[in-house]
């Protein structure tokens, strides 16, 4: 299976979810090491487990939309 090599078109829109993946992703590992997040560190995990439900659920839903095919009714 090529998985890796499947192409999919993003609007701005839909990265701002990845966007905020990433970001929390990097509080995260920073929370790890200093204690500046600290007293907020479980409102950042829920945001971060949100936001990777939510990419994961876009990029599977545009690969299936893309990889059907476009039989007429």
């Amino acid at each position: 299976m090529n998985f890796f090599k499947i192409k999919t078109g993003w609007s701005n829109a839909e990265f701002i979810p990845l966007k905020l993946c990433i970001a929390t992703a990097y509080i995260l590992i920073g929370a790890y090491f200093h204690n500046f997040f600290r007293d907020h560190y479980v409102a950042v995990l829920i945001v971060f487990a949100i936001t990777v439900i939510w990419s994961v659920f876009q990029w599977v839903n545009k690969m299936k939309v893309q990889n059907e095919p476009n039989t007429p009714a």
